[in-house]
């Protein structure tokens, strides 16, 4: 997926990925439910995570903000055979409107 795909940024997630979180061992293992990217200059680029404790929560998704989950802990649980299924992305614009 190029960089235009994402509207400029870099993505550490994507749909369907698995992930734990390094400091949260008690959430369990989570899949992300959505993707969310701002369509304006400057927006934010959030995922939802489903984790097994039965709770949802959304992380920062862009790699360039300090505020991504890949700071905060997150991980990605690599699973060699998701590595060859097509991945099918479906992608929510957030856009702001005055």
């Amino acid at each position: 997926m190029s960089r235009s795909d994402t509207n400029g940024f870099r993505l550490f997630l994507r749909l369907g990925d698995s992930v734990t979180h390094r400091d949260h061992r008690e959430w369990g293992e989570g899949r992300v439910t959505e993707e969310m990217t701002s369509t304006v200059p400057g927006g934010t680029c959030l995922v939802r995570i489903i984790f097994q404790d039965g709770r949802q929560r959304t992380f920062n998704n862009d790699l360039d903000s300090q505020m991504c989950c890949y700071y905060l802990g997150l991980r990605k649980v690599w699973d060699p055979e998701e590595e060859d299924r097509p991945r099918v992305v479906q992608r929510r614009r957030i856009s702001y409107s005055r």
